[in-house]
């Protein structure tokens, strides 16, 4: 049997795939050749879908060891229901809903799975999770200066491009679908440059990289800004018509020579004139930035500079031109029930999430540590979906040390044995994407996704929703919309007069699968602005510690997804087996560091073990560590961020994994250290 199905792993593509089930189970995956931005392939990783849950939690379990241990025996569903229902009567009676959290993220992107378990909290009053830990500084940059988050449809760059900048981001690896229209636009003349600290797939796929230091792209864009206004390249007429506080920022550009800029960035003066002249006389810019590049502590500000480029082009006036971070802000669902919003007084967007009234207590999932050993009153019951923050999580070693404690009640809905999942009460199993319905939208290209169910669940799965529902029933909450059914949220959600909209039906998804958004034909979304140059960027650097004098970038691997896919062995092994620090020979020279040596990698918050790749790669003074590794692959049994802090970024509250202080020395020097 073949069935079709969307992805549902947090990747932009939201990939149409083919599924072959043999015997009931998932056999093989294909890409959709029906699908416009599929185009028949899928990526190196979801090619192993299969052997991700081959070995997959089937029945619910209660722990019998210690946590952490990972021991526990089966039970029935009633008899945890009943079990976790008790348990939380308890902590609501004695602490209130306070003293529940939530933790998830993005385990899965439909928006039913992932988004309606919230509704079951917020009926009970439970703290309310911040889910800051990738996209909100960057949602919060790009509110500030555009609005919504709307972006060049992919489907119109070949013929429209004649420039591309892919900036902070290793496309190639995490938007590998946006590929075939950069190359079509490439042989129609377009071209290519990167953007990156470190060269990486994408670097080598492009004309041109220019590598530049961490946490410096805003004095960067400054300097292409600087350049574009004293050489007249600039489009006046859109600025005119479009754009506000222009004047301000050009006099913030003036500061920012190619001669200053290039010494702070690492990027040579030349190719800063060189880039600035090529996209002032080419135009039609079409840039891509990445997510990565607002983990610093200046990170929105970084991002507003750097997107602001095409506007000073007028490139927004061509279709498939101006600048794309996300399309989510063309999806105009009705979200008003979706996780039972409407339960929260004053609900407003604020920075790319959800500000609940003042009343409800906040936690923001980058600080949950602290969250877990500080907070006061404490977090006495814990429940974790759609997330293993055990190893995404900044500060591992404050979280591992919160999940230990005895009075913490942690309940983990999961797919497989993961490092969160051992430290559970009450290990729950949850279905994958083709044993449940959901409705899927984008934020890499402008089709809106249904699936059906193509399989019965695997042993004793239950979606995420089902196990709230009941638990809700367990405690007598009558809100309505705790026990919506699938189809009826999806109703709900598509239930608005809105152009985009017009005629994607539930029905007519079931029918086809996806549609496409109905959008204006050209697409051009900032043709008219509205476009906020003020205030001006800061130009906030990343600095390295005198005790720390590298930054440590951990960017994704190409075959892992966060920590998805990372206990499939081929994938693995195709990584390299074990997660590698690269260094620049020069940094590596000045340690005593040696090609493949074990070397000890340390920062104010922990230290690891690991294993050392000489490579011109990076730029030096920086040391990149790709994927975040599930523990046991490590030489140390640790994972990367027991090195990472909880610091804020400048906007949106985000997580600044790329920008960790760090020393590295040979493990046989840090070893003595040590023991003196």
């Amino acid at each position: 049997m073949k069935a079709r199905a969307t992805c549902p792993l947090d990747c932009p593509d939201a990939c149409s795939l083919l599924l072959t089930f043999h015997g009931g189970r998932l056999a093989r995956v294909e890409g959709d050749p029906r699908h416009p931005i599929t185009q028949g392939f899928a990526c190196a990783k979801t090619y192993r879908y299969p052997e991700r849950v081959r070995e997959r939690l089937l029945y619910p379990m209660r722990r019998v060891g210690h946590k952490g241990e990972g021991r526990f025996v089966r039970v029935s569903w009633e008899e945890a229901l009943e079990a976790i229902a008790q348990r939380l009567k308890e902590v609501l009676d004695r602490y209130g809903g306070e003293a529940v959290l939530p933790y998830h993220y993005a385990g899965t992107m439909g928006l039913v799975e992932n988004q309606h378990p919230l509704a079951f909290f917020r009926a009970i009053g439970a703290a309310e999770l911040l889910e800051t830990i990738c996209a909100t500084a960057g949602g919060a940059a790009w509110e500030m200066t555009y609005g919504p988050r709307l972006a060049p449809d992919p489907e119109d760059i070949p013929e429209n491009t004649r420039y591309i900048l892919l900036w902070g981001i290793n496309s190639l690896s995490t938007h590998s679908h946006l590929t075939p229209f950069l190359k079509e636009a490439r042989k129609r003349g377009a071209k290519v440059v990167h953007i990156d600290p470190y060269e990486n797939l994408t670097s080598r796929f492009a004309d041109w990289h220019l590598k530049v230091r961490p946490g410096t792209d805003a004095a960067l864009a400054y300097a292409l800004a600087h350049v574009l206004f004293r050489e007249g390249l600039v489009d006046e007429d859109y600025l005119a018509q479009a754009a506000t506080g222009v004047e301000a920022f050009r006099q913030a550009a003036e500061a920012w020579s190619p001669k200053r800029a290039s010494a702070l960035t690492g990027v040579p003066e030349e190719a800063i004139w060189q880039l600035a002249r090529e996209i002032g006389e080419a135009r039609r810019v079409f840039l891509r930035v990445g997510y990565g590049m607002t983990r610093h502590p200046g990170g929105g500000n970084a991002l507003r500079a750097v997107i602001l480029l095409p506007a000073l082009l007028g490139a927004w006036r061509y279709p498939g031109c101006g600048a794309m971070l996300s399309t989510s802000g063309a999806f105009p669902l009705n979200k008003r029930f979706l996780g039972g919003r409407h339960l929260l007084e004053g609900d407003h967007p604020h920075r790319g999430y959800f500000r609940p009234n003042p009343g409800v207590r906040r936690v923001n999932m980058n600080q949950l540590g602290t969250a877990l050993t500080e907070l006061q009153p404490p977090i006495r019951a814990l429940f974790v979906f759609n997330s293993n923050p055990l190893v995404v999580a900044p500060n591992t070693g404050r979280v591992k040390e919160g999940l230990a404690r005895e009075d913490l009640f942690t309940v983990v809905l999961e797919q497989v044995m993961t490092e969160t999942a051992r430290y559970a009460d009450y290990l729950l199993p949850a279905t994958l994407f083709y044993e449940h319905p959901d409705l899927y939208t984008s934020y890499g290209h402008y089709y809106l996704s249904w699936n059906e169910p193509l399989s019965p669940p695997e042993g004793e799965a239950r979606p995420n929703t089902w196990v709230f529902r009941e638990l809700a029933r367990r405690l007598g909450l009558e809100e309505p919309t705790l026990y919506w059914t699938a189809e009826e949220v999806a109703r709900s959600l598509l239930d608005r007069d809105h152009p985009y909209l017009q005629g994607l039906t539930l029905e007519a998804l079931k029918r086809e699968g996806f549609l496409k958004l109905n959008l204006p034909r050209p697409f051009l979304p900032f043709a008219q602005g509205p476009v906020r140059f003020s205030p001006p960027p800061e130009v906030i650097p990343t600095e390295p510690l005198p005790d720390y004098p590298l930054i440590l970038l951990t960017p994704p691997a190409h075959r892992f997804l966060n920590t998805t896919y990372g206990n499939v062995r081929a994938l693995v092994e195709a990584e390299g087996g074990e997660p590698r620090l690269l260094i620049h020979p020069e940094d590596a020279a000045a340690r005593g560091v040696t090609e493949g040596a074990l070397v000890h990698l340390r920062s104010p918050w922990g230290r690891v073990v690991r294993r050392a790749h000489l490579s011109e790669a990076p730029i030096p003074g920086t040391v990149v560590l790709e994927g975040t590794w599930w523990e046991g692959w490590a030489p140390d049994g640790k994972g990367i961020n027991h090195l990472t802090s909880e610091r804020l970024t400048d906007l949106g509250e985000g997580s600044t994994f790329h920008s960790t202080p760090v020393e590295v020395e040979p493990l046989r020097l840090a070893e003595e250290g040590l023991r003196i």
